[in-house]
């Protein structure tokens, strides 16, 4: 059995932020698999289904960004899940827009939501699955600000930006289909 979350905030306001691609993603993938996210559980909404001969969790966890691994802890145990199908969508600031990256194992890259799986599983061992939303452009040569980093985070795209994010569903659902079926390394070969 495999778990895949997309992080992101619950609820409307939130619902085309940046922050919120990893559930923009999960919610395509549901879609174009026929899944429907109709059950609460473990502080989430879940949906399963059978995809490549393998059953599937999808979760979008409804703690709020920065405690997703209060959910996502309550969901690997439920669930029995090893670390190794454990798939974690999420969006990257040091990523171009739409850009994506798969890695098993990495760290958290500064993400609050990333932190607070590895703090609440004991373990970074999992893959991630990283959506490029770029970085704010702040104006008089300075480094964005934490002030400046979140603001970013919290507001919706652009419409441009937008346009470049539904440009990306496709491949971000094609990666997960191709690490459930193909595996790790075949994803990151043909993905990263």
């Amino acid at each position: 059995m495999r778990l895949i979350v997309g992080l992101g905030n619950p609820g409307r306001t939130f619902a085309q932020n940046r922050h919120n691609v990893g559930f923009i993603c999960i919610s395509y993938f549901a879609r174009q698999h026929h899944i429907r996210f109709d059950r609460k559980q473990s502080q989430a909404r879940i949906g399963s289904g059978k995809i490549a001969g393998d059953k599937i969790i999808l979760a979008k966890p409804q703690t709020y960004m920065n405690q997703s691994g209060e959910s996502v802890s309550l969901l690997v145990k439920r669930f029995t899940i090893d670390l190794a199908d454990l798939v974690v969508i999420h969006d990257d600031l040091d990523l171009l827009l739409g850009k994506i990256r798969i890695r098993k194992g990495s760290g958290s890259g500064g993400h609050k939501g990333v932190d607070s799986i590895i703090t609440q599983i004991g373990s970074q061992d999992f893959i991630h699955l990283r959506v490029g939303i770029g970085r704010p452009v702040v104006t008089l040569n300075r480094e964005p600000s934490e002030e400046d980093i979140i603001s970013y985070l919290l507001s919706d795209f652009t419409p441009q930006e937008k346009q470049g994010i539904t440009k990306a569903l496709p491949q971000v659902s094609q990666a997960i289909l191709c690490l459930i079926s193909e595996g790790l390394t075949a994803a990151m070969n043909r993905f990263n």
